[in-house]
């Protein structure tokens, strides 16, 4: 089993709590995790992404090469395309639609959402009026985090179990309401994908 996650997106997003949740359930698929961040002026809205690598076998690396990314999970449409040069060709493209306008030239949304529906293998969903759905706005991560997981090769269980690790300080509630994100999040992808059939 080997996964090479692109994870991206603008800081206070939770982008790196996504990835803290999908290593946590990796470690405890008794797998190897490598990762790196970098962020970007994060606290004034900067870019952030992660590279986060799982395996079955040991990992040099921490570092994806170009083209070579089995998916991209995006917080924010734009800083999704921007790592495009990372996913390989039959990868997937998991995004939220919900735009963080920070620039004044912010481009088109429409533009935006047409050229993600470009590609094949595409998830785009409006991670932000999920999380409100399942009334945990603060959850839209956790949504973009369960639209990624069927393409992830570690069970649903172990997300949850994560998450329990990952929220539980912050209580019981906070970790049931972001395992209904997940869940509302991993809905959304797997009606997508039947719809495209």
């Amino acid at each position: 089993m080997k996964a090479d996650i692109i994870l991206s997106g603008v800081g206070g997003q939770g982008i790196v709590s996504i990835a803290a949740t999908i290593a946590q359930a990796a470690l405890d698929n008794n797998l190897f995790i490598k990762q790196s961040e970098v962020h970007g002026m994060s606290q004034r809205g900067g870019a952030v992404y992660s590279h986060l690598r799982i395996s079955d076998r040991e990992i040099a690396s921490d570092l994806i090469p170009l083209g070579h990314a089995d998916i991209i999970i995006s917080v924010e449409p734009m800083e999704s395309l921007r790592y495009l040069p990372w996913l390989k060709e039959d990868g997937w493209l998991v995004t939220n639609s919900t735009p963080f306008i920070n620039i004044p030239d912010y481009p088109d949304l429409k533009s935006l959402h047409l050229e993600i529906e470009k590609f094949p293998n595409h998830i785009l969903i409006n991670a932000d009026e999920i999380a409100r759905q399942v009334k945990s706005p603060r959850s839209s991560n956790i949504v973009m985090l369960g639209a990624a997981s069927p393409f992830l090769e570690i069970p649903i269980e172990n997300f949850e179990q994560a998450i329990g690790k990952i929220f539980g300080r912050k209580g019981e509630k906070i970790v049931e309401l972001n395992i209904q994100a997940l869940h509302a999040g991993r809905e959304y992808s797997l009606t997508h994908q039947k719809e495209k059939v």
